[in-house]
């Protein structure tokens, strides 16, 4: 679909010493090729991974992944190796810090709470895109340092399977309510119906997964909601399928830091308790109904009437930057010129606000049943008609 034209455009901007910050966003917010991976570097930049000075990328590259890497060695490796050394069965009531310590200071106190969170990071990953095998699919750069063969230490996956074994997993969804499944007895989508893929290998679920756990490590005031899968899964298919492959094989790192930034922009979203302040999501749905009335006060005021609050369905558009409505590769295209807006998420009260006028005639005829079946499986597949309307309207102000 991109000409040769628009794809020296890009490759002019980014030829440039210093690239050339809103000319760049100018270009990306139309869509960015996948060519020569493109679209994985543009995205680098625009989410501050990557300065706007060339010289600079190489060591910046090299810096952040070598800190990854420590990362991996800290909270994966050496808790593994605590628990491998240990030896399950010894648990010798002389040794200064045994699993069953009671001290809140204790490393084994961590590493049982740290399972709570892998295990719904666990659950959440291996239902990334269903309908696309990609995940399932083992990765051409499989962790060296996790997957040595040498290593006898207890990796994340070992460490849910012995979990899922002992406990009963509870698992919290985003409204607080609780529910207690016994794994044992619940339907076999735990561990049974995923092909396990030889050792030494490992499937791209698996490095969503690690990605995750380390970001609820480090940033403990927000840890693990669901949905940060949903976050965190189109911008690693991105980048480990970027036709190149030096930056490829660093999929994970630069997912990493990636995911980092924009959780940095959007966390607020998250936070149960932000929910009602200015920068919380209650304020983002509201305005997405105020912008609506800007635009169609009819439609509006039709909504208002059924009851249909921006709750229903715009909690979720929002909080997913879309990915749950669309297709993977459209759910790409949308992310193009989210991250391209410089206003940030401005431009993405547009895009929901253009969903809706765009089925007008339909939410105006349905009844309230109706109405919600159309916006919780929203109908128009075709991102690019929903993307020009959005721009109209950001046009009309």
């Amino acid at each position: 679909r991109f000409g040769p034209f628009r794809i020296a455009d890009f490759q002019e901007v980014l030829g440039e010493p210093t690239v050339a910050l809103s000319k760049l966003r100018e270009l990306c917010f139309s869509g960015i090729p996948f060519d020569g991976g493109l679209r994985c570097l543009c995205w680098k930049i625009l989410l501050n991974y990557l300065p706007l000075e060339k010289a600079l990328w190489s060591s910046l590259l090299k810096k952040q992944r070598d800190l990854y890497s420590q990362f991996l060695k800290e909270m994966i490796i050496q808790p593994g190796i605590a628990k491998a050394n240990l030896g399950v069965s010894r648990e010798d009531v002389t040794l200064e810090d045994h699993p069953l310590n009671p001290n809140p200071d204790s490393r084994w106190n961590t590493y049982f709470k740290d399972n709570e969170v892998l295990l719904q990071i666990d659950k959440d990953v291996r239902r990334l895109y269903p309908d696309m095998a990609f995940f399932q699919r083992p990765t051409d750069y499989p962790c060296l340092l996790i997957l040595d063969p040498q290593n006898e230490f207890e990796t994340l996956r070992r460490r849910v399977e012995q979990t899922t074994l002992k406990s009963q997993t509870v698992a919290r969804n985003r409204s607080g309510v609780t529910n207690v499944s016994s794994p044992l007895k619940s339907t076999p989508s735990s561990l049974s119906e995923y092909e396990v893929l030889p050792n030494g290998c490992e499937a791209h679920w698996e490095v969503v997964e690690r990605i995750l756990f380390i970001y609820a490590k480090l940033n403990p005031g927000i840890a693990y909601v669901q949905g940060m899968n949903e976050i965190v899964g189109p911008l690693y298919y991105t980048f480990a399928t970027d036709p190149n492959s030096e930056w490829k094989e660093h999929a994970e790192a630069d997912t990493f830091f990636c995911f980092t930034n924009l959780m940095a922009e959007i966390r607020d979203n998250f936070i149960k308790s932000l929910d009602d302040s200015q920068c919380g999501i209650t304020y983002k749905m509201e305005k997405v109904y105020s912008t609506l009335k800007e635009k169609d006060v009819e439609l509006y005021l039709k909504l208002q009437e059924q009851n249909i609050k921006p709750q229903f369905f715009a909690f979720r558009w929002l909080t997913l930057l879309l990915s749950q409505e669309f297709l993977l590769p459209d759910v790409i295209r949308i992310w193009d010129s989210l991250f391209a807006d410089d206003k940030r998420f401005d431009f993405l009260l547009l895009v929901c606000c253009a969903m809706l006028t765009l089925i007008r005639d339909q939410l105006m005829e349905g009844d309230f049943t109706l109405n919600m079946r159309l916006l919780q499986d929203y109908p128009i597949s075709d991102v690019h008609l929903i993307l020009k309307k959005a721009k109209e309207l950001q046009d009309s102000k």
